[in-house]
């Protein structure tokens, strides 16, 4: 069960990480398209504020993507010269530490999101965007990133009560200099 867990979560973040990638080249798209206009003397106005807005989003549905590809940076200096159930109770502190951590931001960014959305607020720019729009998917993405940080920590635990502290390293451990290089 555990492991259809892992594979699941991953298969997801990776599905997520596409359908972001797409948002993330149609913004590129629009900054594009309004360089050129101003080349011409026109401009669509509002551009750097909507990327600013596409990139918040992006990295907060992009970040549980990293934990599943290994992506996350550690220090590697004691985890690396220590046996391997050492090094996989190195991994499940770090990943517990993340996934609290992730836990309290999302839940911080609750407040932000509800008083946008009493307030019906909307940014002090030109473009008057209405802050829900942009908020909910931003914290959308960071309940995922915490959910997905729970779920992938609590499998890990199942496999080491189960002693499989290989399958654990390769799941919640570093990506080895030659896995980063494929």
């Amino acid at each position: 069960m555990a492991e259809r867990i892992l594979l699941a979560v991953r298969i997801w973040n990776k599905r997520i990480a596409l359908a972001t990638g797409f948002i993330l080249l149609a913004c590129a798209g629009l900054v594009l398209v309004d360089i050129t206009m101003r080349q011409l003397g026109s401009s669509l106005g509002g551009t750097d504020e909507i990327s600013g807005y596409v990139m918040a989003i992006a990295t907060a549905w992009g970040m549980s993507f990293a934990l599943t590809e290994l992506s996350h940076v550690r220090i590697d200096f004691l985890r690396s010269n220590t046996p391997q159930k050492t090094r996989v109770l190195f991994d499940l502190f770090a990943l517990f530490s993340l996934a609290m951590t992730v836990a309290i931001i999302a839940n911080q960014c609750w407040p932000v999101v509800a008083t946008t959305l009493k307030n019906a607020s909307t940014a002090n720019t030109p473009l008057e965007t209405p802050l829900a729009l942009v908020q909910i998917p931003w914290f959308a993405g960071w309940l995922w990133f915490a959910f997905s940080s729970w779920l992938i920590f609590l499998s890990a635990m199942v496999l080491v009560v189960k002693g499989r502290f290989k399958k654990v390293e390769g799941v919640i451990g570093i990506a080895s200099a030659q896995e980063e290089w494929l």
